[in-house]
């Protein structure tokens, strides 16, 4: 079955997120996990815990996937920023701790005239001290358009990021479709071909989710805005193409595409429709 699922609003807490997703035939789904251009968190209602663990373990909802604040910046110029990024971060993966299985997504950041190298260095030294052996969630980082200075914008720099942190076999990869297209890679033309890329660079092993998306931008722009399914420049036969390869079928999909409930809930049902079992 495919395990797809969207963005959705964690204003109202763990339960209504699972009632929203079922609601819109969804399976999983994606929350930030406080306000992503801010940094606050509202407290965590263990009895909306357990609620919601009840009603996913009821309607057959999957782990979902957390997704850190825009606000982080691991490998930012100024140390204020780069401490705001380790407290977030040690403190989102205590709050996930009484969610089991759920994964925990984060763009790498800005080196900001710093060089690629020196960024890589900060993210490393960030994880290092907020991945600790009691820590059980996977942390996932995200592959970027390459916008401005991002670290993340190819395969290889994830590597480094992974080679060189302590705990590196905890960390995977969340591929985002729409960033590795407007990255330069080539999806819609050569999928098989970005796989083997991906799976020689990083290893497919280590690909823990995707986020489907389509793009409003030609390949290799570097812009990474995203489109509703099939209205892009990736196209539907790309993304079927995609929810339906050997090496990626079994991984959640999360839509962030420009859309309220009901377009995610047609988004949901139109590929669904695509899926083969």
């Amino acid at each position: 079955m495919l395990n797809i699922g969207c963005h959705l609003s964690s204003s109202k807490g763990y339960l209504a997120m699972g009632k929203e997703a079922v609601k819109i035939g969804a399976s999983t789904f994606q929350f930030f996990t406080r306000n992503p251009r801010g940094g606050s968190a509202k407290p965590q209602d263990p009895e909306d815990v357990k609620a919601y663990l009840a009603f996913a373990s009821e309607h057959g909802l999957t782990p979902g996937l957390a997704h850190a604040p825009y606000t982080l910046n691991p490998c930012s110029a100024d140390p204020s920023i780069r401490q705001f990024a380790r407290e977030t971060m040690a403190d989102d993966l205590v709050r996930l701790s009484a969610l089991p299985g759920f994964q925990y997504n984060f763009h790498p950041g800005s080196h900001v005239k710093q060089g690629v190298e020196e960024g890589v260095r900060l993210i490393v030294e960030m994880l290092d001290a907020v991945l600790t052996p009691d820590i059980k969630t996977t942390v996932l980082l995200e592959t970027m358009a390459g916008k401005g200075s991002e670290v993340g914008r190819c395969f290889e720099e994830l590597r480094m990021i992974m080679d060189r942190a302590k705990l590196g076999d905890r960390l995977g990869v969340c591929l985002d479709t729409c960033h590795i297209w407007d990255g330069g890679y080539d999806i819609v033309g050569n999928l098989d071909g970005v796989l083997e890329e991906f799976d020689r660079t990083v290893g497919l092993n280590r690909l823990k989710a995707i986020h489907l998306n389509d793009s409003k931008n030609p390949r290799s722009s570097h812009k990474d805005r995203h489109e509703k399914i099939g209205e892009g420049e990736i196209g539907l036969d790309a993304l079927v193409s995609v929810i339906n390869h050997p090496a990626l079928k079994h991984l959640p999909f999360y839509l962030e595409t420009p859309n309220e409930l009901p377009g995610y809930a047609h988004e949901i049902k139109l590929l669904r429709e695509h899926y083969v079992e």
